[in-house]
This record gives C-alpha cells, sequence and structure tokens, in this order.
C-alpha cells in the first residue's frame, strides 16, 4: 500500500515539474503608487522602485499688500517702495519691453548707455530712448569713461549720441577703472573731461562709480557733482569723505517686469528727488 502512495505522489510531482507550477517563481507584487525599473550593475541585475509622480501643483494664491488687496506686480523693489526708483540699462538686457516698463509707477526714471570709449555706441541706446520716450519715462544717457583714451574723441563720441533734445536727465559718467594709469594720472584724465561735458551740456554731470572705488581713488575730488554710488548691500552707502549721495544703486541684479534677466536699479537718497538731475535747457 506505501509503494502505491509513493508511486502516485512521485508520478504528480514529475508532472508538475513538467508544467513548471514546482519552480515557477512567485509573481512580484508592486507596491501602490511606485512602478518598477530594472538597474544593472556590474554583478546582478535588481529591481528599483521609482517614486510615483507628483501631485498636480496647487494654484497659487494672489500676493496680497498689508490692506488685503492684491499687490501691485509691477512694484518689484528689492530696496523700498518707499522711494523714488529708477533703472540703468544697456544692449547687455536685450530687447526690453518698454509698454511694460513704462507702466511700473515706481520707474520714474532710466538711465542709458550711449557710449564707451572714443567709438563704441551700444547697439540698442537708439531703439532704447525713443521707446523709452514714448511710453512716459524720463530719460538720461550715460558715456562709460576710458582714462587712456583720447579725451575730445570720447566727447565727440558722447555728444554725437546723447542729444541735448532727447534728454530729461543731466548726462552722467561712469567712472569703474582707472585704466591702469597712475593715481595722479587718472585723476587729471578724469577732471578734464568732467569739464569738458560741463562745458558741453552747460551743467555738471551725473557721476557714477563704486563705493569702493570712490574711497580708494576719488576721496575729496568731486565735490560740486552729484553721485550716484553703486554698493550691493542693505546698509546704505556711506563715503570716507563722508560726502553727500544723491542716489544709491542699490542692487544689480534686480528684477522688473518688461526686462528679461537682470537689471540695475537705483533710488534717491534722503530729501534728494528726480528735479536735482532735471536736465536744463
Amino acid at each position: 500500500m506505501m509503494k502505491k502512495y509513493i508511486s502516485i505522489l512521485v508520478i504528480a510531482l514529475v508532472s508538475m515539474a513538467i508544467s513548471g507550477e514546482l519552480f515557477a517563481r512567485p509573481k512580484t507584487r508592486r507596491a501602490k503608487g511606485h512602478v518598477h525599473a530594472l538597474v544593472k550593475n556590474k554583478k546582478k541585475v535588481r529591481r528599483v522602485a521609482r517614486p510615483a509622480a507628483l501631485p498636480a501643483p496647487k494654484l497659487v494664491e494672489p500676493l496680497l499688500d498689508e490692506d488685503g488687496d492684491i499687490r501691485n506686480p509691477y512694484l518689484m523693489c528689492e530696496d523700498t517702495c518707499d522711494h523714488v526708483h529708477g533703472i540703468d540699462l544697456s544692449h547687455y538686457q536685450g530687447q526690453v519691453f518698454w509698454e511694460t516698463v513704462g507702466e511700473n509707477t515706481k520707474m520714474a526714471y532710466v538711465y542709458l548707455k550711449a557710449t564707451e570709449g572714443g567709438d563704441r555706441i551700444d547697439s540698442y541706446f537708439e531703439r532704447n530712448i525713443d521707446l523709452a520716450h514714448r511710453h512716459g519715462l524720463k530719460v538720461g544717457s550715460y558715456h562709460f569713461f576710458r582714462p587712456k583714451t583720447n579725451l575730445e574723441l570720447q566727447m565727440r563720441n558722447f555728444m554725437a549720441q546723447c542729444l541735448p533734445g532727447e534728454q530729461d536727465l543731466i548726462p552722467m559718467l561712469d567712472v569703474e577703472t582707472t585704466g591702469n594709469l597712475p593715481t595722479e594720472q587718472f585723476r587729471d584724465s578724469l577732471m578734464k573731461f568732467l569739464n569738458l561735458m560741463e562745458i558741453a551740456y552747460r551743467q555738471k554731470p551725473l557721476v557714477y562709480t563704486f563705493r569702493n572705488f570712490y574711497n580708494k581713488h576719488l576721496v575729496g575730488m568731486l565735490d560740486n557733482y552729484p553721485l550716484m554710488i553703486a554698493m550691493y548691500t542693505d546698509e546704505e552707502p556711506e563715503l570716507a569723505d563722508g560726502r553727500d549721495i544723491t542716489m544709491w544703486q542699490y542692487t544689480g541684479k534686480g528684477r522688473i517686469v518688461g526686462v528679461n534677466g537682470y537689471v540695475d536699479k537705483s533710488r534717491f537718497m534722503g530729501r534728494h528727488g528726480l528735479r536735482e538731475i532735471r536736465y536744463r535747457r
């Protein structure tokens, strides 16, 4: 009898082996919310769970001001919206959407790069000054000063672009380099060029420079000139000689609707205001 049962068991096992049921792997159960991918390495193939797809993003609630009103998206003040703000632009910002910039009630003025050295003209200057005027901004032009380049050549270059009839603001001189000249020679070159600008436009230009550059090279030289000082910190700039600062460029990485990428932003200091830099015809 026992032999009969053994024979039956052997036959059953052989049948299961033939059908594949005896040595079949159990089916892998996928974890809920996950899918599996095969990841190969040198030794073996292993199965790794990838996280499920992220849920659909929620709608962002509109930003509200202190009164509970929807915040004006044009008021993009990295410093504070309590001051009169402006920007300066050049070809580095590419095409600007002036119709949008003009709607920003805090952007009261714009300085546009016109020229550099003796022969460079900003490729976007003509377009920018035309459209900035069309969309209601007060416009001024600036020249990037090259101390070693012939001064009269630089002046002619600037005057050919910075036309008095197109200016709402006094001209600005951008001073950022000594051109590797000795300090006294650099200062002499700068003061001569400022004098040429004053003769040409019959008013003193606005001088733009960085706080550290001023403290190193310009202390005590520019007492009669309005200053725009660049310093990208939370604290207001102070100069080594205690000079009064008319305007502060507080960021080189500002944002404004209508301009792609970063933009330089400035504002008036203390009681200073737009009337002080208006072009007098």
